[in-house]
């Protein structure tokens, strides 16, 4: 049942990160997440309402800590597909994701298999490879804002995935729900000493970034859920599988085109985390 959930995390999250990828382009990115955020944390803390639980200050602790993961790693998240492919940005979020738990992990005592060690091994040429961009105008600069903010995004999760795997059923929704109000107050605050431009959306755009949160939401649920069901590093690289869906709906409705060397990255990081995963 865990990797059952773990696997509809990461279905979520791919789809979130499409959909605000696409409306970021077409909106400010920071509007786009504030929209979306506000969406998730006030779903999130009814869903909490209606479930009995009796959360520990440590368990609120460790949501709160989730929600500073989450905030900034959806702030970089947002900036970099706004600005950079979502075929590069996405992958390296999703490396960083799947090896934060794993280092975090070692720290703590835990001793992975010789699987997991080549999987790192794997992750580094992932990186340089899938950050190779190919030819054209304007493309560098775009490339580098995307593997920066790609890279940010993935550490940041990391802290997300490790604080969320901390948290006991006993808790509830309580800590998640509170994670999700800290992670708007960081993209609120981020947008402001950043000097964004945080305006009104259209329709369209306003509809879209509620789906986004909803998604979102539903995503860092089901997290959750799978890491209360098994090991927190196993949950954390199944659920960082969702850049293949990215990738995938980026190619397709995009038309965003990947070299031979993204395309040999993007299979080391494919492997990366699979090579984990087996851990």
């Amino acid at each position: 049942m865990g990797v059952v959930l773990a696997l509809g995390a990461a279905l979520a999250y791919g789809l979130s990160d499409v959909l605000g990828g696409v409306l970021s382009r077409r909106a400010s990115s920071w509007s786009v997440a504030l929209i979306a955020q506000t969406v998730g944390a006030v779903g999130l803390a009814l869903a909490a309402w209606r479930i009995p639980a009796d959360p520990s200050g440590t368990a609120l602790l460790w949501g709160a800590a989730s929600g500073i993961g989450s905030g900034l790693g959806t702030a970089f998240l947002y900036r970099g597909l706004a600005a950079g492919a979502m075929n590069v940005v996405a992958p390296l979020s999703a490396l960083g994701a799947a090896l934060v738990p794993v280092v975090v992990g070692v720290s703590l005592g835990e001793r992975p298999a010789v699987t997991a060690w080549v999987g790192v091994a794997c992750a580094f040429p992932a990186i340089w490879l899938v950050s190779r961009a190919g030819p054209g105008r304007g493309r560098p600069r775009s490339a580098a804002a995307g593997v920066r903010d790609g890279l940010l995004a993935g550490a940041s999760f990391g802290v997300l995935f490790v604080a969320l795997g901390q948290v006991p059923a006993s808790a509830g929704l309580w800590p998640l729900a509170l994670g999700q109000c800290v992670a708007l107050a960081v993209i609120a605050t981020g947008a402001v000493v950043a000097g964004a431009p945080v305006r009104g959306v259209g329709r369209a755009v306003g509809a879209g970034s509620v789906l986004v949160g909803l998604c979102s939401a539903l995503a860092t649920l089901l997290y959750q859920l799978a890491a209360r069901a098994q090991l927190v590093s196993l949950a954390a690289v199944i659920t960082s599988l969702y850049p293949a869906l990215t990738v995938a709906l980026a190619a397709l409705v995009l038309q965003e085109r990947v070299n031979r060397r993204q395309g040999l990255g993007l299979g080391l990081a494919a492997a990366a985390v699979a090579l984990v995963s087996l851990s």
